[in-house]
């Protein structure tokens, strides 16, 4: 199994990250936070919607190692594109399905979608009742895949969406009510397709939390290099020293747990399921710890809302929760490996 991201990945890596310097702000909006344009330049132009789909169906066919280095730039930027729900949910499903019009118009950039991961709904009669929390991009996406009864279903209208107000101002989460809701049937029998594209979504959030982890820590070395007290940079004190090299060594372990997930969720392999719970326990704490130590290096201003620091510490707090809190995950990785409570 191959891991770290090959030469071409490394290309794609500076692209994408050249792109959001130029074209995308970190921050809060009261929107929906990204302008249609820059959207359908991102998906169209870099291909970041369909970097893992086949090329007959007008996607690059790389692999899920590339979507992975996309998601870490996205975490590094912390900008505010639906690409996780898009492109990791809605075109991770579609992909896999017979609805080939759906899927083309994510393609283009003409619309965005997601998947209601955790809904609880039933379906009768080809119209949906029940709700979805916490669904990623849920308030603004065209397309909402719906999973029911084993069943997979498309609601474009009539479905209730609220915007939820979270920690975290640079990614909308949405609470989704159908009632009564009319959806277009998309399989029958997609239970273990939902459980595919949740791998992928873990997977793509780990890297995603390795890539704002790795941000924080290039923040903090920044600013200590820079910050002079008694005439001298604070990153020579020891105390700075070890808090960064703290923060070094948990930012390493997270971008390993991260590789590995993606690589699992690329290859099919067996492990899949014990990386990505295992990416998800070591990303998620990572991210949080050292994006709480990089407001910590930065002082007084790192407290302050004019300064960036307080963005990564409020992604990572929604983040670590978003598909299952760290307790959970753990219990997973104990459960993989055999070990009883």
């Amino acid at each position: 199994m191959r891991l770290t991201p090959d030469e071409d990945a490394e290309e794609l890596r500076g692209v994408v990250r050249a792109f959001l310097d130029r074209h995308c702000t970190a921050g809060p909006d009261d929107g929906p936070g990204w302008a249609t344009a820059t959207w359908a330049r991102f998906a169209t132009e870099l291909g970041a919607v369909a970097l893992d789909l086949p090329e007959e169906h007008g996607g690059a066919g790389a692999t899920f190692r590339e979507m992975a280095v996309v998601a870490e730039e996205l975490g590094r930027s912390v900008t505010r594109l639906p690409w996780l729900g898009t492109s990791v949910l809605a075109v991770g499903a579609l992909r896999e399905l017979d609805a080939q019009d759906l899927l083309q118009r994510l393609l283009t950039g003409e619309a965005t979608g997601t998947l209601a991961v955790g809904a609880e709904v039933v379906a009768a009669d080809g119209r949906l009742s029940g709700e979805a929390p916490l669904v990623v991009d849920g308030a603004s996406a065209d397309i909402v895949l719906v999973p029911a009864g084993g069943a997979l279903y498309a609601v474009e209208d009539g479905a209730v969406r609220e915007r939820l107000r979270t920690m975290d101002p640079t990614r909308e989460l949405a609470h989704v009510r159908f009632d009564d809701c009319p959806a277009r049937l998309l399989s029958t029998d997609a239970a273990s397709l939902v459980a595919r594209v949740r791998h992928r979504a873990e997977a793509a959030l780990a890297a995603e939390q390795a890539g704002g982890a790795a941000a924080a820590l290039d923040m903090a070395v920044a600013h200590a290099g820079t910050r002079l007290q008694f005439g001298r940079p604070i990153g020579s004190f020891q105390a700075i020293k070890h808090r960064c090299a703290e923060m070094m060594v948990r930012v390493e372990a997270a971008r390993s747990a991260a590789l590995w997930a993606a690589a699992a969720v690329s290859d099919g392999s067996p492990q899949t399921d014990l990386a990505v719970a295992t990416a998800g326990a070591v990303c998620g704490e990572a991210y949080t710890w050292v994006a709480a130590e990089n407001v910590q290096v930065h002082g007084g201003i790192g407290f302050t809302w004019e300064h960036p620091a307080h963005l990564h510490v409020r992604r990572a707090a929604t983040s670590a929760v978003l598909f299952g809190d760290r307790h959970r995950r753990h219990e997973r990785v104990l459960e993989l490996v055999g070990v009883g409570s």
